[in-house]
């Protein structure tokens, strides 16, 4: 085996970041955000990136790659990503899912960043690639709140020259429904619009709803109902004409394979840095090119890592659609990593487009100073 990639150290850092602006969910209030940063170095020297969503007890996962995921891992070849990601699986006994996918996911983003770097190729041409060089971006996301802070979130993405815009629902539905009229009278009919309850309606309440967003011209409908719901997401799709969305949720690809081979989904929205890192969601990406169902991926409130590993997937996946761009200020995207990947501030504001890395690998190198000042420090 060539030292270039046999595995000398994994190491996981749990980190968090205390947000300028609280975000606001149907499910409350997001004051800060918690990520777990992996590295893993080579013999050769290379060093390789991953992240995996950890929103809370970051620590506890980072322990657990450190304790658990990295004495499978060391001394083994970081090319044999498949058989890598099967032993990881290995450690735990019982279904697929959960924090220990989770934590795959961090590892596996870092192997696939030091086989793009051992290759002196971007992932998303490992991964084959469509040609894209930039890609289609939705503003995301217009909070929960009240409407005079809606009106100013909306200006703001219309002047950074958004062409796409996702907005958040909750309850009371009768509010959702106004939020809905609101949000299309501010845009007008010429932006395309999506929204995302993150499940806070059951069946009959989403009905409501979606009836709403049809009326007024809307995209797709982001998690209605519970991800397990997959009976509700059945109703809703044979009575509403709007595209349903879903599976950020979902951590392998035989969690929404049913749904999105029933064409149940319109558009399948997996998470990297939960769904297992790029091998698992490239295969749910794959599925769903299959199937002739659209791929957009979820970034979420993640770390710059993320959004770049998601990035070179919407690159290369061929049923890609639309890039979630987050609008807030988030000190663990826009601090962690040079360049800054899949950042407003990246965005094409005459195309409503973002560029995708070209250097090897992920294209991002971490910034040690932000990674020893967002630590999360034990006590």
């Amino acid at each position: 085996m060539s030292d270039a990639l046999r595995i000398r150290e994994v190491r996981a850092h749990p980190l968090r970041a205390s947000l300028p602006t609280a975000q606001r969910t149907s499910q409350g209030d997001w004051p800060a955000i918690e990520i777990v940063i992996v590295e893993i170095r080579t013999e050769s020297g290379l060093t390789g990136i991953g992240e995996c969503l950890g929103r809370r007890g970051a620590v506890g996962y980072a322990r657990f790659i450190n304790a658990a995921l990295a004495p499978v891992l060391v001394g083994r070849s970081a090319g044999d990503r498949r058989a890598l990601w099967r032993a990881m699986r290995g450690v735990l006994t019982g279904r697929t899912g959960g924090m220990l996918i989770e934590c795959v996911a961090g590892v596996d983003i870092a192997l696939w960043d030091l086989a793009g770097q051992a290759a002196g190729e971007p992932i998303w041409r490992l991964l084959g690639g469509m040609g894209r060089m930039s890609v289609d971006a939705y503003a995301s996301s217009i909070n929960w709140s009240d409407d005079a802070r809606v009106e100013a979130e909306v200006a703001s993405a219309v002047a950074k020259g958004f062409r796409q815009i996702k907005v958040k629902l909750g309850t009371p539905v009768r509010d959702a429904v106004a939020r809905v009229r609101q949000v299309r009278r501010l845009v007008g009919d010429d932006l395309r619009l999506g929204v995302d309850a993150n499940w806070a309606y059951d069946a009959d309440e989403a009905l409501t709803v979606g009836r709403a967003l049809c009326d007024t011209g809307y995209d797709f409908f982001e998690e209605p109902v519970p991800p397990g719901d997959h009976a509700g997401y059945r109703r809703l799709s044979q009575h509403l004409p709007i595209r349903l969305a879903a599976g950020e949720s979902d951590f392998t690809a035989g969690d929404s394979a049913a749904l999105v081979r029933d064409h149940v989904l319109g558009m399948i929205q997996p998470d990297v840095a939960r769904s297992g890192g790029i091998t698992e969601t490239w295969r749910i990406a794959e599925h769903a090119a299959l199937h002739g169902v659209a791929y957009a991926p979820h970034v979420g409130w993640s770390g710059g890592v993320c959004s770049a590993a998601s990035l070179h997937l919407a690159a290369a996946a061929e049923s890609f659609r639309t890039f979630e761009c987050m609008v807030f200020d988030n000190p663990l995207r826009q601090a962690l990593t040079t360049p800054v990947a899949g950042d407003v501030g990246g965005l094409d504001a005459t195309t409503g487009r973002l560029a995708v890395p070209a250097a090897p690998g992920l294209g991002v190198v971490l910034h040690p100073e932000a990674l020893s000042r967002f630590a999360i420090t034990e006590d």
